[in-house]
């Protein structure tokens, strides 16, 4: 047996904590490590004890046709990479590596070349992350490096989405 890449291997509990999201559209998975120990672990969902879009059966951006990366204030959850940065201290996360998968909701199908949303993209600069990995396929990935994100500041250009 072959053994796996450590990037690999975190996307793939990434991948499980994906799983848990309540999300109907995309099922997003996040974890952060530091120094080979994951400091903590996010999924998307509604806020501690507001109903799930999964418990009540529906997803206002899809009702009104909204395309993805646009109209988050209309969205019931907390992204993943948000409750993974929630669940840690900074400290724990200066230098870390967030990786992340996304899986679609309807098929459970791996989606591949996603990313994190502007808002997301920000927090994970002020979180003190230096590197987001975000898998494509079972042994693909992308590795992103956040100081990227600053210096190419996408806010700037007017566009939405991703």
């Amino acid at each position: 047996m072959e053994r796996i890449t450590k990037e690999n291997y975190y996307l793939d509990i990434a991948q499980t904590v994906a799983t848990r999201s309540t999300c109907l559209r995309k099922s997003f998975g996040a974890i952060i490590v530091k120094n080979d120990s994951i400091i903590s672990t996010g999924y998307n969902g509604a806020p501690r004890g507001r109903k799930n879009c999964s418990d009540i059966c529906r997803c206002i951006r899809d009702e009104l046709n909204i395309p993805r990366g646009e109209r988050y204030e209309l969205c019931r959850s907390v992204h993943a990479e948000a409750n993974a940065i929630i669940a840690a201290s900074r400290d724990q996360m200066l230098g870390s590596t967030l990786y992340m998968a996304c899986l679609d909701s309807k098929t459970g199908e791996l989606v591949p070349h996603t990313n994190s949303c502007a808002m997301c993209k920000r927090q994970i600069i002020n979180a003190g992350i230096d590197r987001v990995v975000i898998r494509n396929t079972k042994d693909d990935y992308k590795i992103v490096q956040v100081s990227d994100w600053i210096e190419d500041d996408d806010s700037l250009n007017g566009k939405f989405g991703y």
